[in-house]
């Protein structure tokens, strides 16, 4: 059988009872905007995260707007931002009259680089925004000491790595997204923790902007017909709001099953010629969103092509910078190199990794790998 590069269902049959004893007691109350489930998974998620605050919302990417709406930049304001990522990263910034400066990546992990970003700085530089890519942490440590330095804000795109842990170097460790001054996540089905449509969130530990991000999302209202900011109409319903409660008190099984099946494919795919393997930073975990490596001597689209005709899915994050992309061409400033970036977009490719993965669909994944590459 053709495998699936993702599956939920194995994970909703799995949890099938819980999920319709947690939807059902939604349809029987009725509430389906702002009932208590919103409050209640709030609630555990900030306790799970160690955080003082967790705001629910429509999607990643509004939870990205918000977040920059938040802190009240003016147009033409800078915001540095990676050039390899996804696109809403760089959505939301041009979108509010923004600029975003690309920064460039580490080979290893992916993540922006903190060099590039000490390149990047300008007399209009307001924000940074790192983005944690494909499971694991960027440089929080060196993010924070520039932001610092250069009395910055920092926004998180924390929607690829839920769970992941920074590890400072005194010893202290925070979850991704709870670090800067807001930290943002998406619950796409795709996600670690994951509803069954669109949602997001928002983290912080500022109670003012807290405050000022609920009001936001809710029409910019401190109580109702009450408007005191320009806002959004944003909102987690509370069917989704019911499923991520459920699934909050599986993520621990995912992550961990997640992270069994990325060391299977390490061990599998070691010593494999033509292959770079994906890289875990010292300073941080891997909850393996995604498993991503690289494909070397230009012969990525190939092996892509080879794989799928072989049922072996495959997927490509990303096959172009965002400056590159028709929308954006000239949007973005771009100050540094971006050598890395562009070499990244014709070499990495993502293989299967949800939780529910089964062993033999691994191995017969990598076994074809390796005789597709060997083979074009």
């Amino acid at each position: 059988m053709p495998i699936s590069f993702f599956e939920l269902n194995r994970q909703n049959q799995s949890l099938q009872t819980e999920l319709s004893e947690a939807i059902q007691s939604v349809i029987d109350k009725g509430q389906f905007i702002r009932g208590k489930e919103i409050e209640q998974f709030e609630n555990q998620l900030a306790k799970y995260l160690n955080v003082k605050h967790v705001i629910s919302c429509g999607n990643g990417t509004d939870a990205l707007q918000i977040a920059l709406m938040s802190l009240q930049l003016k147009p033409g304001d800078e915001v540095i931002v990676p050039a390899f990522t996804y696109i809403a990263s760089i959505e939301v910034i041009v979108l509010l009259g923004l600029t975003p400066v690309l920064a460039d990546i580490e080979y290893d992990s992916l993540n922006i680089s903190i060099e590039s970003v000490k390149s990047c700085i300008g007399p209009k530089t307001k924000a940074i925004l790192p983005v944690h890519l494909f499971g694991q942490c960027a440089n929080m440590e060196g993010i924070l000491a520039l932001a610092k330095q250069y009395h910055l804000a920092v926004i998180e795109d924390n929607a690829q790595s839920l769970g992941a842990e920074f590890k400072f170097n005194n010893g202290e460790s925070a979850f991704a997204g709870c670090m800067g001054h807001i930290g943002t996540t998406s619950f796409f089905p795709s996600k670690n923790l994951s509803c069954f449509g669109d949602g997001g969130a928002l983290f912080t530990n500022n109670d003012d902007l807290a405050k000022k991000i609920r009001m936001i999302a809710n029409h910019g209202q401190i109580a109702q017909y009450k408007h005191e900011l320009i806002g959004v109409n944003s909102r987690l319903d509370t069917l989704q709001a019911a499923i991520l409660e459920v699934k909050l008190m599986h993520l621990a099984s995912f992550q961990s099953k997640r992270i069994a099946n990325a060391k299977l494919y390490l061990e599998l795919l070691s010593g494999i010629e033509g292959i770079e393997l994906p890289v875990k930073s010292a300073f941080s975990t891997h909850v393996y969103n995604q498993f991503v490596l690289r494909i070397k001597n230009g012969k990525r689209d190939l092996l892509k092509s080879e794989l799928a005709k072989n049922g072996i899915p495959t997927m490509v994050y990303y096959p172009k910078l965002v400056n590159e992309q028709a929308a954006y061409l000239n949007k973005c400033i771009q100050r540094t190199s971006l050598n890395i970036a562009e070499q990244t977009c014709k070499e990495v490719i993502a293989l299967p990794i949800y939780p529910e993965l089964k062993k033999e669909e691994i191995t017969d994944t990598i076994n074809q790998l390796e005789l597709t590459l060997k083979s074009i």
